[in-house]
């Protein structure tokens, strides 16, 4: 998509600022939405189960969340509230995420809201690089961009 020797397929900070633009707060307002659909999700999903499920609500939000992830990244590349904040997802390769890719951020996003440190480093890591990667995003080689138009 965006062919460059050093950093693969992806826009560069530079020469490409707009791609990068705003997105580590886009992604905070949208971890905001994900996080209220989820929930609704989760509240929806707890009659059907003669309301047990509320004796282990913390563990049906993770899955919950974990699959909402998953099937949403999967499907475009963004969760809902990404595309409602207009940013989506690439691999290192400049491709939108397949379900390998959303598995496996979504595991490692899942494992760095486990920890607070973790998670600490991974939002200090969005402010702080060029390219507004998390912790998963360094990992993966992922990046979040504003959408093309």
């Amino acid at each position: 998509m965006y062919a460059n020797s050093e950093d693969h397929f992806l826009p560069d900070p530079e020469r490409h600022a707009e791609f990068y633009e705003g997105v580590t707060m886009k992604r905070g307002l949208a971890w905001v939405v994900d996080v209220i659909l989820t929930a609704i999700i989760t509240a929806m999903i707890v009659p059907f189960t003669a309301f047990t499920a509320l004796f282990f609500l913390p563990l049906l939000y993770l899955c919950v969340s974990f699959a909402y992830r998953v099937l949403t990244l999967a499907s475009a590349s963004a969760t809902p509230g990404m595309r409602l904040m207009n940013i989506t997802f690439l691999t290192r390769n400049g491709e939108k995420f397949d379900f390998a890719h959303a598995f496996l951020h979504t595991l490692g996003y899942t494992l760095s809201i486990g920890t607070l440190l973790v998670q600490v480093l991974s939002v200090f890591l969005m402010a702080t690089s060029s390219r507004g990667q998390g912790l998963s995003d360094h990992v993966l080689g992922t990046v979040a961009i504003n959408r093309p138009r």
